[in-house]
């Protein structure tokens, strides 16, 4: 098979390649990726020096269409993987524009592509949150794949335009497209704006760890491992037309995670400075993964006391990696 693989220096995306590679060996892929902030082609290295050579860097943004197009028709995709995207909330609430464009554009355009090249299998990746949020008092309560759309930030929102989007094109054009709605993830190479990986790097140099409102946020943590299984289990097997929720079953608050970190890293929890709420911030995210579970044989297998111990030890060890984002050297190519 040969996979195009967007968003490919990013986590997740980084993630997913060393997983494809290391189940189907013998496959080809193309990781593109604009190389944005939170690209980082330091991160792909190991795999574009294979010496097999089974792995091809394009430096490209999925919204320029004549690139697009012009790499489907030169390269003969079997299927593309969809993890191009704006993602981080905040952002979004400072400049929503970027994010409409890359993730509802960009997603379009790779769709036109797979469309002009004989209907080719195309997999989204969004998330739980445009679902918008739970209530924290009713634990019982979870997203299912029949939930409605509620984004509450332009990212979501964003997000949940591009899987409609995707939807309307199998509806329409019988594109054959699945989409998967992770929980938030967490592990190696994650950008260090998101709350783990920034909890980690403050807490390694003894600086305030800010936490908004009182922390009390709840969300389902899931190790980008079990979600890279999640992804390719969906590619190979999932039925075009449908969504498949992926969850991690680790449901945590903010300050427990915060907590944790510091315990695992011998820091006083003095370190904790709680800072003015996020606008919108939704307060709980709990997914069902059952679908997924009952129809391709997928559940979580990493706890989450097992996940976050492994992933501080990672940063610990790989501080070469992390260093090079904090003085900008990473954008150095």
């Amino acid at each position: 098979m040969k996979l195009l693989v967007t968003g490919a220096a990013g986590f997740i995306g980084a993630n997913f390649v060393y997983h494809w590679l290391e189940r189907y060996p013998r496959d080809s892929l193309v990781c593109l990726d604009a190389l944005t902030y939170a690209g980082n082609l330091h991160t792909l290295r190991p795999a574009l020096e294979r010496p097999r050579g089974t792995v091809r860097f394009v430096h490209a943004d999925i919204t320029d269409r004549e690139r697009i197009e012009a790499l489907f028709a030169e390269e003969g995709f079997d299927a593309a993987v969809n993890f191009a995207a704006e993602s981080f909330v905040d952002r979004s609430i400072a400049d929503p524009g970027i994010f409409l464009r890359s993730n509802v554009l960009g997603t379009q355009v790779l769709m036109d592509a797979c469309r002009a090249n004989g209907n080719l299998r195309f997999h989204q990746v969004s998330t739980d949150e445009v679902y918008g949020d739970l209530p924290l008092d009713r634990p019982d309560l979870f997203f299912t794949e029949e939930t409605n759309i509620h984004a509450s930030s332009p990212y979501s929102a964003s997000k949940a335009g591009a899987d409609l989007l995707a939807l309307a094109y199998h509806r329409s054009y019988g594109l054959p497209v699945t989409i998967s709605r992770c929980s938030n993830n967490y592990g190696p190479y994650q950008f260090p704006e998101k709350l783990i990986p920034l909890m980690i790097l403050k807490a390694l140099a003894d600086e305030p760890l800010p936490v908004y409102g009182t922390g009390n946020n709840v969300r389902d943590w899931l190790h980008v491992e079990d979600h890279c299984r999640a992804i390719a289990l969906i590619l190979k097997n999932g039925k075009p037309g449908e969504v498949y929720n992926v969850g991690g079953h680790n449901e945590r608050d903010n300050l427990t995670v915060v907590k944790t970190i510091l315990a695992l890293l011998g820091k006083p929890e003095s370190l904790i400075t709680f800072v003015a709420d996020r606008a919108g911030h939704d307060l709980r995210y709990g997914i069902d993964p059952a679908k997924i579970h009952r129809e391709l044989g997928w559940l979580p297998e990493t706890r989450f006391e097992d996940g976050i111990a492994e992933t501080i030890r990672w940063y610990v060890d790989h501080r070469d990696w992390w260093e090079k984002i904090l003085d900008g050297s990473y954008r150095e190519l």
